[in-house]
């Protein structure tokens, strides 16, 4: 199975950013209806396209915003972190992978840069479409059987990492902002 090219990605996410900007869980709903509509290959490669940017986007950078932004980093909500930072588009994505201080002209407020929702869009439009419950031949059991795991076997973090006193200096609008 193949992941879905990326501009067509990208198209997905940037028309369910601009429908439903602040609230995840239109977004994901606008997300599900699109997929649903498209072939099985499409769900399931939209699921690939998304882990890959989900692993992508774990930098020490990113994670360092979330930690200004939220005042702490865990596991959970930093994969949800890097579900809304993908959420916001191409245009924000790509930005704040090459200069994570740029999320401080889109970030919301603490708490509030987290889209969990993204992460069963795949899986919910996959069982519209086919009327099943999840198995071996949904969208996540997929990725994961390509070796797309953003959990437990992911690949280590990238990026420099950094200790809390770099903060300020690291990212200096976002920490105006938030601290």
């Amino acid at each position: 199975m193949n992941a879905m090219p990326t501009a067509a990605f990208w198209q997905l996410i940037d028309q369910a950013a601009a429908a439903t900007p602040a609230d995840p869980d239109a977004k994901a709903q606008h997300l599900i209806g699109a997929l649903a509509a498209r072939p099985l290959e499409d769900i399931i490669g939209f699921e690939l396209t998304l882990r890959r940017f989900i692993i992508e986007a774990d930098d020490y950078g990113i994670m360092a915003a979330q930690k200004i932004i939220d005042g702490y980093v865990s596991d959970d909500p930093y994969l949800y972190f890097r579900c809304w930072l993908i959420g916001q588009g191409q245009a924000v994505f790509t930005a704040a992978l090459q200069h994570p201080d740029s999320l401080a002209a889109v970030a919301p407020g603490p708490y509030e840069c987290d889209f969990e929702s993204l992460l069963l869009v795949a899986t919910k439009a996959y069982e519209q479409q086919t009327g099943r419950e999840e198995d071996e031949t949904f969208p996540r059991a997929v990725a994961r059987g390509q070796g797309l795991d953003y959990d437990f076997l992911a690949p280590p973090t990238t990026g420099a990492d950094w200790e809390e006193e770099d903060l300020p200096k690291m990212l200096p609008k976002l920490w105006k902002k938030f601290r």
